[in-house]
């Protein structure tokens, strides 16, 4: 787990999410982090940048990003069946310095 993962994922932490699995291996696709809080299953694409030089980190998400996240998910999903009756989301976490800007993955 890098930097911008540890940062990401005591923010969750903070706001009540339990680590499920990070850096998960699905084929040739990798899931960041995936989380739940509840009935609430949340898969997070973390983008980390030292400095605002060539854009902010969300930039680095397009749409073939967040399609493999998704076909990730699935993945992962099918490995987990006990938790298939849970509600899914999907987040990207731009980590910059200390401070982690969410958003939902298109």
């Amino acid at each position: 787990m890098n930097r911008g993962e540890r940062v990401a994922l005591r923010h969750y932490r903070l706001r009540g999410f339990t680590l499920l699995d990070a850096n998960a291996r699905i084929g040739r696709y990798e899931l960041d982090l995936v989380l739940r809080r509840g009935r609430r299953l949340l898969f997070v694409e973390v983008k980390e940048k030292a400095g605002s030089a060539f854009g902010h980190p969300l930039q680095l998400i397009d749409d073939e990003k967040a399609r493999r996240v998704r076909h990730a998910a699935a993945g992962w999903l099918a490995r987990h069946p006990e938790l298939a009756g849970l509600t899914t989301a999907f987040e990207a976490a731009a980590v910059v310095g200390r401070r982690v800007e969410r958003v939902p993955l298109a």
